[in-house]
């Protein structure tokens, strides 16, 4: 894969986040999938194309105009990794808190690693903003 195929892959990862659209998740997200989200987060671990469609419901059920707003991409063998703000309007319930209707906005960054042109392996850390 060169690089510039790697970064689109990436960017449709944020966007699929970002739409909801679930039917791309075959196309970006391997069957075989894991996601290693931040010690701490109530999404735990992510497996398969079933764990990425749970995680995104969740979040895009608790927070209205969620997006995903890439900020870098750093490329280097097998790996992308991504700095972006995911941020939304916390209008829903998430896990055990009620909605408060305030503006939400995390400082994210996540290592891809990549194999057969699809996404296998997460590892995500983030904070939110004060």
């Amino acid at each position: 894969m060169t690089r510039d195929e790697m970064k689109n892959l990436i960017e449709r990862l944020h966007a699929l986040w970002s739409t909801g659209d679930f039917s791309v998740i075959p196309n970006i997200y391997a069957a075989e999938f894991i996601g290693h989200m931040a010690a701490g987060s109530r999404l735990g671990e992510l497996k398969g194309h079933s764990g990425v469609k749970g995680a995104i419901e969740l979040v895009r059920n608790a927070f209205d105009r969620f997006t995903e707003t890439i900020e870098d991409i750093i490329i280097e063998g097998d790996k992308v990794v991504t700095r972006y703000v995911a941020s939304g309007v916390h209008s829903g319930q998430y896990f055990d808190l009620p909605p408060t209707g305030t503006v939400v906005s995390v400082d994210e960054i996540s290592i891809f690693r990549i194999r057969n042109r699809l996404v296998v392996e997460q590892w995500c850390l983030g904070q939110m903003r004060e």
